[in-house]
This record gives C-alpha cells, structure tokens and sequence, in this order.
C-alpha cells in the first residue's frame, strides 16, 4: 500500500519501539517516538512546568492602585506605564517566535513538549500583562498606546527591531537543513534565551524589585515571582537545546558564531540602556542609568557563562536590592497560600546563578 502524504514527509522521525533514535536534535523531520525517550531532561522539565502552574487570578491589585494614586510621582509614574507597556508587548514577540519558529525544529518529542507548556505560560504572561493594563493604565488614551507600543514609544519600537533582526532569519524555513540553516537557528534560540527572556525581560524586573524594595506594588511583585519562575524555565530548557546542539554538532559553535553573539549582546544592551534612558528620563531616586547600564553587563556575562562563553564585560551587580530576593519559596503578599515550585535546576533559579 503507498504511503500518504503524511507519512512520507515525517517517516524521517518515526523509528521501531526497540530502536533508538539516530538522528540529531536539529535534524530535519517529526520524530514522534517517545519510548524509548532520548532526551529525558526535557520530559522532565515538562513535568516540572505543570507544578509551576499559577493563575491570574490569585494576584490581588488592590493596593496597587492605591499606591498608584497615593505613592507614585511623574517619574514613578512613567517608569511604571513604560514597563507594563514593554510586558504587553514583549511576551507576544515570544509567543510567535514559539509556534513559527522553535516548535517546528526542534525535533523530539519530550521537547515539543515542553514547547506546548511554554507556550500556554506565554499566554498566561499575556492575560497577566493585560490585567496589569487594565488596573494601571485607566485612561483610554494611555491604555491604547501601551497596546500600540511598538508603534507609539520609539525604545520599545527599538527592542522589537532588534528581536525581529535576529530571530526572523528563520521565519520562512520549513526546514532546517544545511549547517548554515543551523546556525541562524542558534542564533534565533540564543536571541530568544540570553537577549529577550535573559536580558530584556530581567531588566524589566529589576525596575519591579526596586519598587517592592521601597514597599510599592506588591501586587506587581507579587506575579513577577511567578513569571520569573517561568522564565528561569525557558531559559533553562533553551540553554539546554543549545548545549545538547553543541555536543552533537560541535563544528556549529564557530568563532563565527561566537562573534555574532557577542555583537548580539552589544546590541541588545544598546537597546536596553535606551529604554533605560526612557524608562528614568523623570529622575527615579535610587536608580541611574550608569548602574542600570553595569546591571545589563553583569546579566549578559551570567549569559555568556550559561553559553560556555568567556565573560565579556567583567561587571558586577551593582543593585543591592536584587540580593534580598528569595524565589526558592514564595510566599506572596497576602498570605493567601505558599507558592513552592520544583523546578528542573534545582538550586540554579536562585538571582545569583540566574543572574
């Protein structure tokens, strides 16, 4: 009997339960065989998403808003509606790059699995954005350009050029077949791992953690916990498709390669220290741009360290703030319940190694 279309174009991932798998994360094909598994980390940090699992609606804003009318000046203010319009935003940016461009290349099933989950944690940082829109941002007019964010606010227009730069080089590509092929794949899940999630994002929430330090929003601080675990996850199963990448194809992580990632983080730092420049333009007490400008530094060596790379920028964290946090047991701001989570690095998600 002839095969079906089907079966002809993912018969390259399908191999007898008895037989291992040969082929390579980054090979082309649907493998679809999970017995036996091959890459048992990914299943594993699968599993230990769905313990991570949090809703919306258990984070209370209600003494946010009260800090917004009562506690906050201009430049609080500012600082403030910026973030949450970079949040609305940058998830999304995420989201797409997940279903176009990750989910379709990495070929194991364990790590589409992963994938699934990561993607629903993406929309539920989206439901938790909006809500922050909704509560922060009353005013129609406010709450329409922080939705158009890439359109209306030029540092947050300049992120997502960045983001589109290194990670669309993919976008069109059913398959990822020659060695060059590859390596823009790395370059599309090293931007996705060490600049967007690894960098932009822990940046937004060093500005969330320096306003829980002075007592503020806790109910924003409250949901960060939570995304920042998620994230430490992404970030996690990432580096970890890239080591595994690495180990089987080796000749892929070139000096080539690591000159492009190197000028990738120079950017993205760039594009950083200019919503910085944004984000502070009102004067914010306790935050400058030269610190927040070694703060970036600092995280992208903690990148380049979780790339096998040599440190580039010899920073060290200059917010004392950061090292008063505590994710290993979370206990949020209304005693309503203790949020522990297990996740796959044990030990790792503390600020200091993720950082």
């Amino acid at each position: 009997m002839p095969m079906s279309a089907f079966d002809q174009s993912h018969a390259i991932g399908i191999s007898a339960a008895s037989t291992p798998p040969q082929s390579r994360l980054l090979d082309p094909g649907f493998n679809l065989t999970l017995r036996p598994m091959r890459y048992a980390q990914f299943y594993d940090m699968y599993r230990d998403a769905i313990r991570n699992t949090w809703t919306v609606e258990e984070v209370d804003f209600s003494l946010d808003v009260n800090d917004l009318r009562n506690k906050f000046g201009p430049a609080e203010r500012h600082l403030i509606e910026r973030l949450v319009a970079f949040f609305a935003t940058g998830d999304s940016i995420v989201a797409n790059n997940l279903v176009l461009n990750l989910y379709k290349h990495i070929n194991a099933p364990e790590a589409r699995m992963y994938l699934s989950r990561q993607l629903y944690e993406e929309a539920l940082h989206v439901q938790f954005y909006l809500t922050l829109l909704d509560t922060y941002l009353p005013e129609p007019e406010a709450r329409a350009k922080a939705f158009d964010a890439i359109e209306k606010i030029p540092a947050i227009r300049h992120k997502a050029e960045f983001c589109f730069k290194w990670m669309d080089s993919i976008d069109k590509l059913d398959r990822i077949e020659t060695r060059e092929q590859r390596r823009q794949f790395l370059l599309n899940l090293i931007c996705f791992a060490a600049c967007i999630e690894g960098l932009f994002f822990f940046a937004a929430f060093a500005y969330v953690y320096y306003l829980r330090s002075r007592g503020l929003l806790h109910g924003l601080a409250a949901g960060t916990n939570w995304v920042f675990r998620d994230e430490s996850g992404h970030m996690a199963f990432a580096f970890e498709v890239i080591r595994v990448a690495r180990e089987e194809e080796p000749d892929l992580f070139d000096e080539s390669l690591k000159a492009d990632i190197a000028q990738m983080l120079d950017e993205a730092i760039a594009c950083e220290q200019l919503f910085a420049e944004d984000v502070l333009s009102g004067g914010v007490a306790g935050l400058s741009l030269k610190d927040m400008r070694q703060y970036l530094e600092y995280v992208a060596d903690q990148r380049l360290a979780q790339l096998g790379m040599a440190k580039r920028y010899h920073a060290r964290n200059p917010f004392a703030f950061m090292d008063l946090q505590d994710v290993q047991e979370l206990t949020n701001f209304f005693e309503r319940r203790v949020s522990s989570y297990q996740v796959a690095v044990e030990g790792e998600v503390t600020f200091d190694a993720a950082f």
